[in-house]
């Protein structure tokens, strides 16, 4: 924590070199630059063994205290030989209480001057923002002493550094502490001997960095959704760490509250009255409320909003709102802006003037909503996530989306009108979810989506049919047919794929998709196996059938020895299954999860169940009481089938629960 404010102020700096357009900036580079290399040396001694020695002590010793109830008796030894090993290892270098304490304060005295730095950098940001000529240079001058006097307090800070009785083999013992005895497995340890990696990796790195928090068991996946959930005691930990740093403060159900000036990331639950001392919030402001804002609640968010001028993430959830606060587009720094579930109609056109905004957010809008032309003036804009509830979640864009050169994500558009042609041209989207998919324009979009070399997700959702009153058939998505899909070729780097409507077939192309991770094909209504191509993918992980086969029967060539190689997460559901036969043994190796869902007339799981001997849940919803009782520890005939599962949960008609071991 103490080297990432170090980091994230040498970024800003180096930001406003990039991001000013006018050159008036060029005759104060070289006392910016200055500046970053004196904040190099803080970064260095900050990062020092010693001092990350002491701080991963005291953090063990704080998590050893929050999770004294949820370690085991080898957890609690392993933290507590751990500790002493550590505290071993810096007594080497005198009195370390006393060393503690000064580097404490003195990272205090680092913090504050750095964060009234950061607020100076802002004021001069918004300060120049629309000034003439000469008045930027007098603010730019003023501006290139600040930055001088700033480098003058770092450094004399730093002469008062605390010194301590160096030992020249102490990062080597660390590093042979934490290769010996101690369980790489264990989660603190192996999160304190990767921390200081962590934060400076790059982009490309972060799904990594997830997969690694999920390994160590500090980070859990929500089924097969892209979601995670923090468990005890982690969750705990994380508040107390970032309450200590003022990193994030959290409140909910109370009548007011007052947040320290120093805090940079508010988040605000269920709050309905006044807001009080956040004129200098920093960086994230989080509101989430229940049933929407209040009106008091409404006129106070426009306050802070007012005042809060340096803000880079403004996330509104749940708050209903009907427009976009006017205070919302006179924020310079925003660079991420969230109204999710909201009664937008419409987004300003003024929504172009935040420059540096990078994500744009407002999925799930209860009404239709209107996206004006000033979208479009966000030249920095990566990520656009649109979704409303009306109609089929469609949202229709003027034509000239790819002016957007720097789109990533694009999700909610509708590719009628021209826009089919014109994400062809959006090569560097990683992204794509197109809704309301119908024959006037799947040609052109299919042959779009193949020059889209760098796509890694893609989502197709078809264009709802309105089924007849008098169709004798129950299925959802009867005459809403994804057309032409037999003439696509997916892009080589896709990893995700999300087709939603009905398939006559499978198609060929899917057996082939070497890259593919995960997979959800939703009301396919498809007559024959879906699973006979996709079975033998090298690289499956997730896989949801929901409403995808409309047969009664899965029979063993479902699941065959050997198939699904690398499946962790498989997702079932169906009207009409009745019978579920067979799992040959040596099917479904890696599969961690399987859920069931809305299949009310299953009646027994598959033989062959027990030898998956890699489940640790079975998630059983909208399923038959029989089912359940067959299955039940309790004399359940059928019990044998799950009872090496660790976690079973269920609900039927009349009952819910879980079984666990």
């Amino acid at each position: 924590m103490a080297v990432s404010f170090v980091t994230l102020f040498q970024w800003k700096l180096n930001s406003v070199l990039l991001q000013q357009e006018n050159e008036i900036l060029l005759g104060v580079k070289d006392q910016i630059l200055s500046l970053v290399s004196k904040l190099d040396e803080v970064g260095s001694f900050l990062g020092d063994p010693f001092f990350w020695t002491l701080h991963a002590s005291e953090t063990a010793k704080s998590f050893l205290t929050l999770s004294k109830t949820e370690l085991g008796k080898k957890e609690k030894e392993q933290m507590v030989s751990l500790i002493r090993k550590l505290d071993e290892v810096t007594g080497v270098s005198g009195d370390v209480e006393r060393i503690w304490e000064c580097y404490k304060t003195w990272v205090s005295e680092i913090r504050g001057t750095l964060h009234q730095a950061d607020d100076y950098v802002d004021d001069f940001i918004v300060k120049v923002y629309g000034q003439t000529e000469q008045d930027q240079k007098e603010s730019t001058a003023e501006f290139g002493s600040e930055i001088e006097n700033i480098k003058s307090r770092v450094s004399e800070i730093m002469n008062r550094s605390p010194q301590l009785g160096f030992s020249p083999n102490l990062e080597e013992d660390i590093k042979k502490l934490l290769r010996s005895k101690f369980d790489e497995g264990t989660p603190l340890v192996s999160c304190m001997s990767s921390t200081r990696k962590i934060w400076r990796t790059e982009g490309g790195q972060s799904h990594e960095n997830l997969e690694r928090l999920v390994d160590l068991g500090m980070l859990e996946e929500v089924s097969i959704w892209d979601s995670y959930s923090v468990p005890s005691p982690y969750y705990e930990f994380s508040l107390s760490v970032m309450t200590a740093e003022d990193f994030l403060i959290s409140t909910a159900n109370s009548d007011s509250m007052i947040i320290s000036p120093m805090a940079r990331h508010v988040s605000i639950l269920e709050v309905a009255n006044t807001i009080t001392s956040m004129n200098r919030l920093q960086h994230s402001l989080l509101v989430s409320e229940e049933d929407g804002l209040s009106k008091a609640s409404s006129d106070c968010l426009r306050t802070v909003l007012h005042y809060a001028k340096f803000l880079r993430v403004v996330d509104l959830e749940n708050t209903l709102l009907k427009s976009l606060p006017d205070e919302i587009v006179k924020l310079v720094h925003l660079r991420y802006l969230g109204v999710t579930h909201s009664k937008l109609t419409e987004l300003p056109e003024s929504i172009g003037n935040p420059r540096n905004l990078q994500t744009l957010d407002i999925s799930w809008s209860e009404r239709e909503i209107e996206v004006s032309n000033g979208v479009l003036n966000v030249v920095q804009l990566r990520h656009l996530k649109m979704y409303q509830s009306t109609n089929d979640g469609e949202v229709r864009v003027l034509q000239g989306i790819s002016r957007l050169r720097n789109l990533q994500t694009l999700e909610g558009i509708y590719a009628g009108g021209g826009i089919a042609k014109e994400l062809g041209i959006m090569t560097q989207l990683r992204s794509l979810e197109v809704r309301c998919v119908s024959d006037d324009h799947a040609d052109e979009l299919y042959v779009s989506i193949m020059k889209l070399t760098r796509l890694q997700k893609l989502s197709l959702y078809v264009e709802r049919v309105s089924e007849s009153c008098h169709s004798s058939s129950s299925l959802e998505y009867e005459n809403s047919i994804l057309p032409c899909l037999e003439s696509f070729s997916p892009p080589p780097l896709l990893q995700t794929l999300e087709l939603e409507g009905r398939l006559i077939e499978m198609p060929l192309w899917l057996g082939s998709m070497q890259n593919l991770t995960e997979l959800h094909i939703r009301y396919c209504h498809l007559s024959e196996n879906p699973t006979t191509i996709l079975q033998f993918l090298p690289n499956l992980k997730y896989l949801q059938m929901f409403k995808a086969y409309k047969g009664s029967r899965m029979e063993k060539d479902f699941f065959r020895a050997g198939g699904f190689p690398k499946l962790e997460y498989l997702y079932i559901s169906s009207n009409n299954l009745v019978e579920w036969t067979e799992i040959e043994e040596g099917a479904l190796p890696c599969l961690k999860q399987l859920s069931i869902f809305y299949c009310m007339e299953l009646m027994l799981l598959p033989e062959g169940l027990q030898h998956v001997t890699t489940l640790q849940i079975l998630d059983m919803w909208c399923v038959h009481e029989d089912l359940i009782r067959r299955l039940s520890p309790n004399g359940g005939p059928e019990n044998y089938k799950i009872k090496h599962i660790p976690l079973v949960t269920y609900e039927g008609d009349m009952s819910h629960g879980f079984w666990g071991r």
